[in-house]
């Protein structure tokens, strides 16, 4: 009777399952990879937004822009820069329109005057912090041709955007009636690029230094001509 009892308690034990061990199918179900989990182990993939951040960086550096550099320490690769960008032509672009847009910001941040001399105020700060920008004159002086396609050239639209800034900044001194333009907005706002573009890059158009002050004073009469002012009349 004994031998029977210590042998149905022996079956007994080995039947019934330990208390410390989990099941197999639990252990399972905790070793198993989920969509999410494998997502936060693969580092997070670049962005357009990163791409433009590198090219900022790049651009403050001195740096040559090259897509497959590019690529490579963005980790992604040249079909997605191109993608994103364009042409590396169109990412100058971008980064110019982006560093201009800037530039005016601040230089009408600057200045509370009214009339004229807020106009000029700005006018003059604007001119100086162009010129003054490292990084612009050093691409100028690298390869003052393709800069030149990169700042004129319609496929970069660099000369458009920053005619819009203007236009944008123009609109403005009209609703304030700080201006009364003598022309269209339209006119007015491309004119002053390209008369801007004439003396701050000379020195890659026609050899010559940049001449600030000309560019300065040139883009004031066309600021300070009015509506109505008998001299711009048609005769």
């Amino acid at each position: 009777m004994k031998r029977t009892r210590v042998k149905d308690a022996r079956r007994a034990t080995k039947a019934a399952p330990s208390r410390t061990r989990r099941p197999a199918s639990r252990e399972k179900a905790r070793g198993r990879v989920t969509p999410l989990s494998q997502r936060l182990e693969v580092p997070s993939r670049a962005t357009p937004q990163d791409l433009f951040a590198l090219a900022m960086r790049w651009w403050d550096e001195g740096e040559r822009f090259d897509i497959g550099r590019m690529a490579q320490e963005l980790g992604v690769s040249r079909a997605t820069v191109f993608r994103w960008a364009g042409t590396r032509e169109l990412l100058y672009g971008e980064v110019l329109s982006f560093r201009f847009e800037a530039a005016l910001t601040a230089a009408r941040s600057e200045f509370k005057e009214e009339g004229a001399a807020h106009v000029a105020e700005v006018t003059q700060r604007l001119i100086h912090l162009i010129v003054a920008d490292a990084p612009l004159r050093r691409f100028i002086q690298q390869d003052s041709e393709y800069a030149m396609r990169v700042l004129m050239s319609k496929s970069s639209r660099v000369e458009e955007r920053c005619a819009a800034s203007i236009r944008r900044a123009l609109e403005e001194g009209v609703r304030e009636r700080r201006l009364r333009p003598a022309m269209s907005l339209d006119a007015l706002s491309n004119v002053i690029v390209r008369v801007g573009q004439f003396f701050l890059y000379r020195d890659a158009l026609t050899g010559d230094p940049p001449d600030v002050q000309a560019a300065i004073t040139a883009t004031l009469i066309l600021l300070t001509a009015e509506e109505g002012d008998a001299r711009w009349k048609k005769r």
